[in-house]
């Protein structure tokens, strides 16, 4: 089986992590702010804050927000349910923005038209969780725009995309956002096995994130209430998590992300590689915004069902059967049964179910060998054709 994403672990990370356990933390050591401090650096943000979790990314983030009950978290319908899931963590209620045709991204027209009409009806969101999608980003630009205007505070859902640019910078310097995620899982990009890191340019918010993933307990004098009974002396000022990311976790994470470079770049090689030798298929492979350097976590293709004799599900089918993991990314989050009870029906975002009716993830991740990718496409030629 040729997996849809895999990670690569080379001597490196396995001598980062054995230094690690051989050393005298496990956990709350210094190797958790030198890989904060690396991707800072990276990326050209101000802060970085390393948790167990993109996911507990999201959370703190929407907490550090002031997101909470009577507000409303907006996200595109196609991504992982954690990027809806951390508005309700917080109380608040979710809706979703249908995603731009071309990109698969939460399109600003589609934006800019329900904030008009929320607006009318006294429901503007909180906060926007803009999903970068297979590693492309949103047009961050417009969607910055239209917060300026109707006073939103925007999530880069980043998870796909470390490594990647827009308009030549880095994702994650948060030129149009107020704080973005990573994940570190071990399909994505880079990895910490299991992990997430929130970014922001605001010390405020940094602080307050800082406190929230680790049981909002602090020895900081200036967060504390009341003076310090001795040197032993801690505080619990806000109910916080333990979120917090261990030294062994780090390590790993430092040792890949010298290598994101030449990961990113790979995976945009074997990206131009598929746009080649599917070109004439009756598929749509990925388009690229010109101002865009995607991370290329995914590469996903879309049928043309109208141009083909088989069906969505024996075209993934086919696939599986000759040993091509292919995957779905994803299923729109409106369509999941606890958001149904939620009000939500299949029909609501009709470009999102366009897309999930005719999306298929190609095998994408930088060991994979031509080959491999030779196989892949071989398998799907003769899966178009099964009649």
């Amino acid at each position: 089986m040729i997996p849809y994403g895999r990670q690569d672990i080379q001597q490196a990370d396995i001598d980062a992590v054995l230094a690690v356990l051989q050393s005298d933390f496990l956990t709350q050591g210094p190797v958790v702010p030198r890989f904060e401090q690396a991707v800072a650096d990276k990326v050209g943000a101000r802060h970085a804050l390393a948790v167990n979790s993109a996911t507990s990314a999201l959370h703190i983030a929407c907490l550090a927000l002031g997101l909470g009950e009577g507000d409303w978290l907006w996200t595109s319908p196609i991504t992982f349910v954690a990027s809806a899931n951390c508005g309700l963590y917080c109380g608040a209620q979710v809706d979703f923005v249908d995603i731009d045709k071309a990109t698969y991204n939460l399109c600003p027209r589609a934006l800019e038209a329900k904030l008009e009409q929320a607006e009318q009806e006294g429901r503007l969101p909180k906060v926007v969780v803009a999903v970068h999608l297979c590693g492309q980003p949103c047009d961050m630009q417009a969607i910055h725009a239209l917060a300026q205007r109707y006073g939103f505070m925007i999530i880069e859902d980043a998870s796909h995309a470390i490594g990647g640019k827009y308009q030549n910078d880095y994702i994650g310097g948060g030129r149009y956002s107020d704080i973005t995620v990573f994940s570190f899982h071990p399909v994505k990009i880079i990895t910490t096995a299991e992990g997430g890191m929130a970014l922001t340019n605001d010390d405020a918010l940094a602080s307050r994130m800082d406190l929230l993933r680790s049981h909002g307990v602090t020895r900081d004098p200036a967060l504390m209430t009341q003076e310090a009974d001795g040197p032993w002396y801690y505080q619990q000022v806000d109910l916080g998590f333990n979120y917090r990311m261990t030294e062994l976790q780090a390590a790993l994470g430092l040792s890949q992300l010298e290598r994101l470079g030449a990961y990113v770049a790979r995976r945009n090689e074997l990206a131009a590689r598929y746009d080649d030798r599917l070109a004439e298929l009756s598929v749509t492979t990925p388009w690229q915004h010109p101002d865009a350097y995607s991370g290329r976590h995914l590469y996903v293709i879309r049928l043309e069902l109208d141009q083909i004799g088989v069906t969505h599900r024996q075209v993934f089918e086919a696939l599986r059967e000759q040993g091509i993991g292919v995957n779905l990314h994803y299923i729109p989050v409106h369509t999941q049964p606890y958001y149904q009870e939620l009000g939500f029906r299949p029909g609501d975002f009709p470009e999102a179910q366009r897309y999930y009716a005719e999306a298929i993830s190609l095998p994408l991740y930088p060991t994979m060998s031509e080959t491999q990718q030779d196989q892949v496409v071989t398998a799907l030629h003769q899966a178009l054709e099964v009649a």
